[in-house]
């Protein structure tokens, strides 16, 4: 099949599709999620490498509707008013993302499956995200600090950007938009900065561009079944698969 050149048999690369058109569904369904089922499941059976590659084109194309859902206006709105956190998340995902060749795998499976597990285990227990923000500018800065260093080495950033969210309040309809608006700059430059580390080459570009389509398809399916469906149970369920996806990952690290 034309995708040998990434280094997946056919079973394999379908099952990768499967997980991509799953965790567009979930995006669509919910708002979020999408990177963290995508890099979750896709390190159970990929190399690190290939795993990072995969989700950043559908990551980037999902996420245009997300930040321009109120139109153009809403998107500068929202760049304008959390500025802070955005300079903070592009900057350092730019730093981090020269690393991920240099992480041993153990290491890095650790780094996704410790935070995965821990977010979403604290939703499902219905614990508030929110934190006490003495220094709002300060908390901004240093929170899109810790997403940025954590996007460039797994192409996830949105826990600490929620959490932030959460902290200070905003609403629904915002809290979505702003999501959009960050995770599709920063995806921007993930794209910028993985193509300058290696990571992306034409053959990894070449999968990841295949897989927007099931990404797209999964979202698209994912926003009409999303409206019928008791949003609170869906959200538990995306959680619990969260976290037996963080588990396996730590599983891994450890070496059982």
């Amino acid at each position: 099949m034309e995708f040998v050149m990434a280094g997946l048999s056919e079973p394999v690369f379908w099952l990768v599709v499967g997980v991509t058109l799953f965790a567009g569904f979930v995006k669509g369904a919910v708002g979020f999620a999408m990177p963290m089922i995508m890099i979750s499941a896709f390190s159970s059976f990929l190399s690190p490498e290939l795993a990072l590659s995969g989700l950043i084109l559908p990551t980037l194309v999902t996420n245009l509707s997300q930040a321009f859902r109120q139109g153009p206006a809403a998107f500068w709105g929202s760049v304008c008013k959390y500025w802070r956190f955005l300079v903070a998340t592009v900057l350092f995902i730019a730093v981090s993302a020269q690393f991920v060749r240099d992480i041993p795998q153990p290491v890095f499976l650790l780094l996704l499956g410790v935070p995965i597990t821990a977010y979403a285990a604290l939703q499902l227990m219905g614990r508030n995200l929110a934190i006490k923000l003495e220094h709002q500018g300060r908390a901004e800065c240093g929170l899109g600090i810790v997403a940025g260093l954590y996007g460039g080495v797994s192409g996830v950033w949105g826990p600490p950007l929620i959490v932030y969210l959460m902290s200070i309040g905003v609403e629904k309809v915002e809290m979505l938009r702003v999501q959009g608006v960050i995770f599709l700059l920063g995806s921007v430059m993930l794209l910028s900065a993985h193509l300058n580390s290696g990571v992306l080459t034409a053959s990894t570009t070449a999968f990841s561009a295949f897989l927007v389509m099931p990404a797209v398809a999964g979202m698209v399916i994912g926003m009409q079944v999303g409206n019928r469906l008791d949003q609170v149970l869906f959200r538990r369920c995306t959680q619990v698969l969260l976290v037996l996806a963080g588990l396996n990952l730590i599983r891994r690290a450890i070496g059982l």
